[in-house]
């Protein structure tokens, strides 16, 4: 077959392959259109998940009857006035879009120029353009789509439901409208407006934290941290959620570049490495981040959709990213999500059931005569269970004595504690759970799990200055593994000595532990050498501790905490506390599990009906 040139219409058929996959794809091109022509409100209206019908209305400049004939042609653009590919400063820049669309659909534009009298209409049907005629519309832009691909009949097998199309195109509106808090947004379909968001001045961080929090939840809003960085004419901003404010997936985070929405494999390692030793591996955060950088550093034509970028200086844009977050989840030290607090108020649920010793025939208000009714000849269930109770004698505590303690100088010293963010240490429950009450409610620690990350803490800490400080055993002791493990653990036993922990081989399948780390204490050494074995099978091999040092702090740090089960006294209680307050990342595990929930008294007050 000869070469030859393929017909136009052919030619926008293929271009629109490549750019336009679903009608969310058209959905996205034409608010970006929008956004780029200065629009303060876009309006999309979809049907049947856009195969039928997508409109989108804008208030933007609008355009003249000539550039309305024009922007139906293969790359015709007002938004490179240089011809420079490299400083691109607008989200749309080839004028693919609109031809595009129109030959694969039947499509209207009405558009009006502010301070003109007339709109003009012009419509195109499977790439044939019809005649520009007057209109009528309000300044700015009105684009209606029907029956797209209806020209290309194979594209429409390949759509989802339209469930699914309009979920997409929805995905779509809610990240450029995070982009632009100042601009009103909303998306609606047969049935019902999913989105719909007002545009907001003053300061660019509250505005992006209420369109954050209308977007991705009001509790996004509660648990995010200010994200303000900048390193060699690059800035970060943005907002990142707390670690303990987590999802079993990633959907929840968002990057945006000079104000692109990106899907970037860079920014998704670069989270998963800032949140490394905060979060557990099935676990991710939730965060909205805005990369501003000069527009030569970066290439936005690099795919059809423009939905990847390429920067010039990667490593540093990743730099960037994990220290910036890194640094802000520091500030933040003991912070927990306020939703483990909710969570907590939730298990409390008042009793439908009548208590044990509460008879079904009797209302509460008659427990005192109950009482006496049945004190000489209680039921024998009810005999046992108060076998061994009896009222404390008034000599056993008087009234005076509570009031003499209470007024003495360990209330005030407890008052003064009761200030401090995790307030001062009250009880015990079960050998796990420290209660503290602080001003303004009370707060339940977990000891194991506080403790563990305070030990790591501590350990990153010693590497990072002087090394850390080793214990010699009294009896070194003999740890027998297979011998697979027992030469994975020699192999490490130099870098293994830098943190601590000095062990050498001793025969075949076996390790012999000479030193710990001074930090540790006593702990299970045949535990620590058995879960380290575990941990460096899955570690690359070609990467040093060093390089996986929250791994195998982490994995030391668990066997050298507080554990669950011991008894602690109020002073040691106190001192993790205070510790808490003071250490970095203290509000989570070195797992990614909350170490203490707070309980406001408000909600405590609710509980019971107080308010």
């Amino acid at each position: 077959m000869p070469l030859r040139r393929l017909p136009e219409n052919i030619v926008n058929q293929i271009a629109a392959g490549e750019v336009v996959e679903r009608p969310a794809s058209a959905v996205k091109e034409l608010v970006e259109n929008a956004i780029d022509a200065g629009a303060t409100k876009i309006d999309v209206v979809m049907r049947a998940g856009g195969r039928s019908l997508i409109t989108v209305t804008d208030n933007g400049c609008g355009m003249s009857a000539e550039e309305l004939e024009l922007c139906f042609e293969r790359h015709a653009t007002s938004k490179l006035p240089d011809d420079d590919l490299v400083f691109i400063q607008n989200l749309g820049f080839r004028g693919e879009a609109i031809p595009s669309i129109a030959s694969v659909s039947r499509m209207t534009i009405t558009t009006r120029l502010e301070g003109e009298e007339t709109a003009w209409k012009l419509s195109v049907e499977g790439g044939k353009k019809g005649a520009l005629e007057p209109g009528s519309g309000q300044k700015g832009t009105r684009v209606e789509i029907r029956d797209i691909f209806f020209a290309t009949p194979a594209r429409l097998k390949f759509l989802k439901t339209e469930r699914a199309e309009f979920g997409a195109a929805l995905d779509v509106v809610r990240r450029l409208a995070m982009a632009f808090p100042s601009i009103s947004f909303s998306i609606a379909d047969e049935n019902r407006t999913a989105l719909r968001v007002a545009g907001s001045g003053g300061d660019l961080f509250d505005a992006w934290l209420d369109r954050l929090g209308a977007i991705m939840g009001r509790e996004f809003a509660e648990n995010a941290i200010r994200i303000e960085a900048e390193r060699d004419g690059v800035k970060l901003a943005g907002y990142a959620g707390v670690p303990t404010f987590n999802r079993g997936n990633a959907t929840m985070q968002f990057m945006f570049v000079n104000g692109r929405p990106v899907r970037d494999k860079l920014f998704t390692g670069a989270v998963r490495g800032a949140y490394m030793d905060l979060l557990a591996r099935n676990r991710h955060p939730l965060l909205a981040l805005f990369l501003e950088i000069s527009a030569d550093q970066v290439d936005v034509n690099v795919h059809p959709a423009k939905a990847e970028v390429r920067f010039r200086d990667s490593g540093g844009v990743r730099g960037l990213i994990v220290g910036s977050l890194r640094h802000a989840l520091a500030e933040h030290g003991h912070r927990a999500s306020s939703t483990i607090s909710g969570q907590a108020l939730g298990a409390f649920r008042a009793q439908n059931s009548p208590l044990p010793f509460q008879s079904q025939s009797r209302p509460a208000a008659n427990w005192g005569r109950w009482s006496s009714d049945q004190a000489a000849n209680p039921s024998p269930g009810l005999a046992e269970a108060n076998a061994e109770y009896h009222a404390p004698l008034a000599a056993e505590n008087p009234p005076a004595a509570r009031a003499d303690e209470e007024t003495g100088p360990q209330q005030e010293k407890s008052r003064a504690l009761e200030q401090y963010p995790l307030g001062a240490a009250r009880s015990q429950l079960h050998e796990t759970y420290i209660v503290s009450q602080t001003s303004t409610g009370l707060i339940l620690v977990d000891q194991h799990a506080a403790h563990e990350r305070l030990v790591m803490e501590r350990m990153k800490k010693q590497l990072s200055t002087k090394g850390v400080a080793r214990q010699m055993l009294l009896l070194p002791e003999v740890v027998e593994l297979d011998e697979v493990a027992a030469n994975r653990i020699a192999e490490r036993a130099d870098e293994l000595a830098e943190m601590g922990l000095m062990l050498e081989p001793f025969g075949t399948g076996a390790i012999v532990v000479r030193e710990t780390p001074a930090m540790l204490g006593e702990c299970n050494i045949k535990g620590l050498v058995q879960d380290l074995a575990d941990d460096l099978g899955e570690l690359d091999t070609a990467l040093s501790l060093k390089d996986r040092l929250d791994d195998v702090c982490a994995t030391m740090a668990c066997h050298g905490s507080v554990r669950a089960g011991r008894r602690l006294s109020i002073d040691e209680m106190n001192a993790l506390l205070r510790e808490m307050e003071v250490t970095p990342h203290s509000g989570q595990c070195n797992h990614g599990r909350p170490t203490y929930v707070e309980l406001q008294l408000g909600d405590i007050e609710k509980l019971f009906g107080r308010r």
